[in-house]
């Protein structure tokens, strides 16, 4: 059957669409969309279609951006988005996920709001910020953010979330009450480094077909939970830093993921030796592979975020990531091999892969 392969990426200076087909050899680009915001995340409402933009303007504040034509018109709100008179403005949505048949948003300062109507308002999702904890959670580099929203598969009362610099949490009734998930999970920078929050994750997913199984990539290291997150193992031997944002899954193999490794945070965040590489697990973590053909060797200062980082659902799996610097790279081989799809574009905040069925 023949496809359409789409790469939505979120940069500050709006969102750009590439279009190929299933071979990903030659792609077409698109934008900037969405009038131009800065977009922090993006991503693919499976049920509906809908491709769905988070992101927030210096001037009217955050939105979520909706799309049901595969970004050729977009409509976008804010209602809703708000804590009150009494509470902390909200700048920006920081991630945006679809799940169960809501919209969910993730927000500065750290939050979630959800939406029943298609993203047209929001609710506040009020039970994470009664969190016990609230009143001692600390902003990382970044802001304090909501960055992660990872919904179980088939439990639509279970989510988890990630907040920088507090940890991972996680409901099991619909967002009224949260509990910490961080047990085993190192903050290296806090007096005790196993503390029950305040922990920096920087992303986390849930494994392909296994909702127990949980992946993240942390501030300090790399862990992988094989409980739902009640309690993480530290699986980052083997790679040359602990310190990386982004962290993706292959779409079908549960044992298989991909990270960036950069620098230490105080030591420029950018990936090691000026090298450029992707590093695979294909056994859970306990051994990784550098993945580095077609990749610049010297010289390559480059910096990848979060949310810049996808894969695609193809045979043989395409991966994908941005740079703050404005490139674009993919591997259509699951990462043996490299080549640039796309550069000069606005630091990109985030890369999402669609594949559209003809």
């Amino acid at each position: 059957m023949a496809s359409r392969t789409l790469l939505l990426v979120g940069t500050r200076k709006g969102a750009f669409i590439l279009e190929s087909d299933a071979e990903r050899r030659r792609w077409a680009a698109r934008g900037p969309l969405c009038e131009g915001w800065p977009i922090h995340d993006i991503s693919v409402d499976a049920t509906t279609g809908a491709l769905l933009a988070g992101g927030g303007s210096p001037w009217y504040g955050a939105a979520v951006w909706r799309s049901d034509d595969l970004g050729d018109t977009w409509t976008h709100s804010s209602e809703g988005l708000t804590y009150g008179d009494d509470g902390p403005k909200i700048p920006t949505v920081w991630n945006v996920a679809a799940a169960h048949g809501a919209i969910y948003a993730g927000v500065e300062p750290a939050g979630l709001f959800r939406s029943e109507d298609g993203g047209a308002t929001f609710q506040h999702v009020v039970g994470l910020r009664n969190h016990p904890s609230r009143p001692s959670w600390q902003p990382g580099n970044g802001g304090l953010i909501l960055h992660t929203i990872t919904a179980h598969p088939t439990d639509r009362e279970r989510m988890w979330v990630g907040i920088s610099a507090v940890g991972t949490f996680e409901t099991r009734n619909g967002g009224e009450t949260w509990s910490t998930r961080n047990a085993g999970v190192r903050a290296g920078f806090m007096p005790d480094p196993y503390p029950e929050y305040g922990q920096c994750v920087h992303k986390l997913y849930v494994a392909a077909g296994e909702p127990e199984t949980l992946y993240q990539q942390n501030h300090c290291g790399v862990y992988r939970s094989d409980d739902g997150g009640i309690a993480w193992t530290e699986i980052t031997a083997g790679l040359p830093s602990e310190f990386g944002f982004p962290a993706v899954g292959h779409p079908r193999d549960a044992d298989t993921m991909w990270v960036i490794p950069m620098n230490a945070a105080d030591r420029g965040r950018f990936m090691p030796d000026g090298a450029a590489a992707v590093w695979r697990t294909s056994d859970r973590g306990a051994s990784w592979s550098r993945l580095a053909a077609g990749l610049p060797q010297s010289d390559a200062y480059l910096t990848v975020l979060r949310e810049a980082m996808a894969v695609d659902r193809h045979d043989a799996v395409g991966v994908y990531f941005g740079t703050t610097s404005g490139e674009l790279w993919g591997s259509v081989d699951e990462g043996r091999s490299w080549s640039q799809l796309a550069a000069h574009l606005p630091a990109i905040w985030s890369v999402e892969a669609h594949v559209v069925d003809a």
